[in-house]
């Protein structure tokens, strides 16, 4: 029993220690410390620290260490934290979708409270406060770009309809690619839409060609 309990502070300790070492606003699961001990002993640390206020848990299998505002409460984790902890350290890819990708393009002002990501990986919806993060399952033609420039286009042009999209989109999406970008966007007219395929070639055309 001595043996247990002195095993179970070691890993405690360990996993804090990383838990600190990555600072405050980190976003984790236990599978981030599945290195350092079972996942039951794993779990229980956790269960532990979130009990004694030392992180917090958002949802089921999902923790942070929060940043704490200036009036003293915890604010709540960014989109981009949550989203690479629900990846986890796993071979998996997300791609912005939807409104938030229009939005991370400069295409929209709305900002959305369902952020949606495509993902290879499993489907998921994490709520946080009025925020939604959305990882829904798709197809490996729909991920064949993820991660890149061309696949956040090629998203926000589904989001947006072809009746919405005119040449001033266009334009706005052509002055934010360099000469490597557009080469990447011609290479992803085979995994879009007939539609979007014509739009993606006009914005890999150079200004004056």
């Amino acid at each position: 029993m001595k043996k247990r309990r002195k095993r179970l502070q070691s890993i405690d300790r360990k996993v804090f220690a990383r838990i600190l070492g990555n600072g405050k606003g980190y976003v984790f699961t236990p599978a981030d410390f599945l290195d350092l001990g079972s996942r039951s002993a794993v779990d229980t640390a956790l269960t532990r620290g979130a009990r004694a206020g030392r992180i917090r848990k958002l949802a089921r299998g999902l923790y942070d260490h929060p940043r704490i505002g200036a009036d003293g409460a915890p604010l709540l984790p960014t989109t981009e934290a949550v989203v690479r902890a629900l990846i986890g350290r796993e071979a998996t890819r997300f791609q912005p979708s939807g409104a938030h990708a229009a939005n991370m393009l400069g295409l929209s002002e709305q900002i959305p409270v369902r952020i949606v990501f495509l993902t290879d990986g499993r489907g998921r919806t994490v709520s946080l406060g009025p925020r939604k993060i959305v990882l829904r399952h798709a197809t490996p033609r729909q991920m064949a770009t993820a991660g890149r420039q061309s696949g956040t286009i090629i998203q926000a042009l589904r989001w947006l309809g072809r009746k919405n999209v005119d040449e001033s989109i266009v334009a706005r999406l052509r002055r934010q690619l360099g000469p490597r970008e557009r080469k990447e966007v011609l290479l992803a007219t085979r995994h879009a839409p007939v539609w979007i395929t014509k739009v993606l070639r006009e914005i890999a055309r150079e200004e004056g060609a």
